[in-house]
């Protein structure tokens, strides 16, 4: 059984089934508007803001990992703010429950029925902080809703708005109070990316333009979700050729088949990367992928779903490093129009 519900938030406004196909120069301005946008907030830190808005473009899920304070949250709520739809903010702790994500069904008294009052994820974006200080049982009501963008509560199925997108922030594991993420978990955020510390200029920069204020509060939304919708659909039709979609199967099949790790890319990660390498190529004003748009995407996209050897976590190898020296091992297709 399948539902639509009123969440209670205004709705992202519909698309227009008669407007102009977006062009990739469409996608390529909306783009630019978001990254200035997030810019304005997020000092210093071009290509990870690059990679966020490859994400929501290529209709993914973005995992923020990082120490504290180094700006996870300021960088999902402000790309957040740059879209005019509804937000939601999960602050994920360790009594945090299942049903507080999804929702729960309430008896009502006068009706006599039960009726189903929406949790946190139903919104366009959902920004959740600290993903992992929930337990893993809460960590797995997410499962559903990132996959395959709905909501199944004593067994009735409701449907999330489009866009759709979950920016998560994480502590590294080694930080008190954490649960490591489920491989499964882990396997549905398209990519995850690391803040960092950033550059002594932008710091000081930073200083002055935080310092007085949170300049979130000065932020206004540069689109709306109808448009990052549309502006999705066109990214999906960039054309990869069969030699590129071929060099991308390649590229996971070598992580499976590498003693270096002991888990190796999923069909998901293959999938994903496509996704994730066209929304790439239509930022650069292009309508075709090419293979340096996949190799620029394998740290965000690959390191955080395979395992390492236990030979390569004693050595302290990153995933990166590994990933790096399996995808120079892959023929690259000489034509990929």
């Amino acid at each position: 059984m399948s539902s639509s519900i009123d969440t209670g938030a205004a709705p992202a406004p519909a698309s227009d089934a008669h407007a102009t196909p977006a062009t990739i120069g469409d996608v390529q301005r909306l783009a630019s508007d978001i990254h200035r946008s997030v810019a304005a907030v997020i000092e210093g830190k071009d290509d990870v803001i690059r990679t966020a808005v490859v994400v929501l473009l290529a209709e993914g899920h973005l995992l923020i990992e990082d120490v504290p304070g180094v700006g996870k949250t300021m960088l999902a709520k402000a790309l957040a703010r740059s879209i005019d739809s509804p937000m939601r903010r999960i602050q994920f702790t360790p009594d945090l429950l299942p049903s507080d994500v999804t929702g729960v069904s309430v008896f009502n008294q006068d009706t006599r029925t039960f009726e189903f009052r929406p949790g946190a994820i139903f919104a366009n974006v959902v920004v959740g902080d600290e993903i992992n200080r929930a337990s893993p049982k809460t960590q797995s009501a997410l499962l559903e809703c990132m996959e395959e963008g709905q909501v199944t509560v004593d067994g009735t199925t409701y449907q999330l708005q489009k866009p759709f997108l979950v920016m998560a922030t994480q502590n590294p594991i080694e930080m008190e109070g954490t649960y490591p993420l489920p491989e499964a978990q882990r396997d549905r955020f398209m990519a995850r990316i690391s803040m960092g510390y950033p550059p002594a200029g932008a710091e000081v920069e930073m200083l002055d333009v935080h310092g007085g204020g949170s300049p979130l509060d000065r932020m206004r939304p540069v689109t709306d979700g109808a448009t990052v919708a549309r502006m999705a659909d066109r990214v999906a039709q960039v054309h990869a050729s069969p030699a590129l979609r071929q060099y991308i199967v390649d590229i996971a099949a070598a992580t499976r088949g590498s003693s270096a790790l002991r888990l190796g890319a999923s069909p998901r990660a293959s999938l994903q990367l496509l996704r994730a390498a066209r929304a790439y190529a239509a930022l650069d004003g292009r309508d075709h992928v090419i293979p340096e748009d996949v190799q620029a995407l394998i740290g965000p996209v690959l390191a955080h779903r395979v395992i390492l050897s236990s030979d390569n976590q004693h050595l302290h190898r990153g995933a990166g490093a590994v990933l790096g020296e399996i995808v120079r091992r892959v023929p690259v297709p000489a034509a990929s129009r």
